[in-house]
């Protein structure tokens, strides 16, 4: 505990230190420049793949980096694919609301009232609950070999059904009682998936592209089920084992994942999906005001339906949320003023904040 404790307070002290110097460069240099260095820098600094879109006022930039050397299919850019990791959250808890506004789900409604014989002690957990992730669920990503941001070799091509995840959840007990506290668990979006699914008698991910990807004309965009691969053009990604052995890690069964975490993207439909969401189209007013009531996570961080919120170190806070699988994190937020960043690292090593604070502070630490 405490090893993880200094670990975090590292993290963070690095992670502000980080900040601080790209604002004093923010405050004497062009954002671009200094966007174009942070790109460099995380690419030099992780020997990792980068893409960055930036939006505001109806202009985008894009800028890439590719610090690894390896062979993608087509050029690097913001219409390469990648594994957006728990991004597919936002996707989920979109569909999740508008459902709501439908009257088909009641959002602090029990869930064993909305899906029954499903939650163990669901009658005293609330579908808001599962979407802010305090419900306490035990996240079935904590068993061994359950995780896709871990090697897990051959095991990656295993194919699973929700309801096995469910299983492998249930059969720990809850961290807490409902509502006393907040835990990050991806058991939540599982459930969730299967509520879209019992309510609507569709699939999840054709419930998301009937509401969310065709309306919005997100063609890269993809919801692979168990398909392992990702579609041309893909960023590949690459992994150095204990071992010392390097590893392609760009395809696995992304079932294990479902609806926390399986989604394909790109950082221009990544930028798309979220200014349509943050400005209104894709829910009603009150529904998009309950995805931004927050409870804090720590960080910085506060977390509401499906949404994060991040507070720079300077004007106002940003709306988005981020994703990590094994050799991929990415990471899409935007203020409310409309300045948007979507980002990706291929071939990451870690989960390392100092990337993400420091882009985010070059991106909207400058008028």
């Amino acid at each position: 505990m405490r090893k993880k404790l200094f670990r975090i307070a590292m993290l963070a002290g690095a992670a502000i230190l980080a900040s601080v110097l790209i604002f004093v460069l923010v405050l004497v240099t062009q954002r671009e420049q200094v966007l174009a260095f942070t790109v460099r820098r995380t690419a030099g600094w992780t020997n990792t793949d980068v893409v960055l879109r930036v939006s505001d006022s109806g202009r985008s930039q894009v800028w890439v980096s590719n610090g690894t050397g390896v062979t993608h299919d087509g050029p690097l850019g913001d219409t390469s694919r990648f594994r957006i990791g728990s991004i597919t959250k936002t996707f989920v808890a979109t569909v999740v609301l508008q459902l709501v506004d439908e009257g088909r789900i009641t959002l602090d409604g029990t869930i064993a009232d909305q899906l029954p014989d499903v939650v163990p002690g669901g009658e005293r957990i609330t579908v808001r609950q599962l979407l802010n992730h305090t419900s306490g669920l035990y996240d079935y990503m904590k068993n061994p070999g359950m995780s896709t941001n871990r090697w897990r070799g051959a095991e990656r091509f295993t194919g699973y059904r929700p309801q096995q995840l469910l299983d492998s959840a249930f059969r720990q007990e809850p961290y807490f009682a409902p509502g006393s506290r907040f835990r990050y668990s991806n058991t939540n979006y599982i459930v969730l998936g299967t509520l879209i699914e019992h309510v609507t008698g569709n699939g999840y991910g054709d419930e998301i592209t009937r509401r969310i990807l065709h309306p919005l004309q997100l063609s890269h965009t993809t919801i692979p089920g168990a398909d392992p691969a990702i579609p041309a053009p893909a960023i590949r990604a690459h992994r150095t084992l204990d071992d010392g052995t390097t590893a392609d890690v760009t395809e696995m069964n992304p079932a294990l994942d479902w609806a926390a975490g399986e989604m394909l993207s790109t950082t221009a439909d990544l930028d798309t999906f979220l200014g349509a969401l943050l400005t209104g189209r894709l829910t009603s007013e009150r529904s998009l005001a309950e995805m931004m009531r927050t409870v804090p996570m720590g960080l910085g961080f506060h977390y509401g339906l499906g949404l994060q919120r991040f507070e720079p170190p300077c004007g106002e806070p940003v709306w988005g949320h981020g994703g990590e699988l094994l050799g991929y994190l990415a990471f899409a937020y935007r203020s409310v003023a409309g300045r948007s960043m979507s980002m990706v690292i291929a071939s990451a090593h870690s989960s390392d904040a100092i990337p993400l604070y420091a882009t985010v502070t070059a991106t909207f630490c400058l008028a």
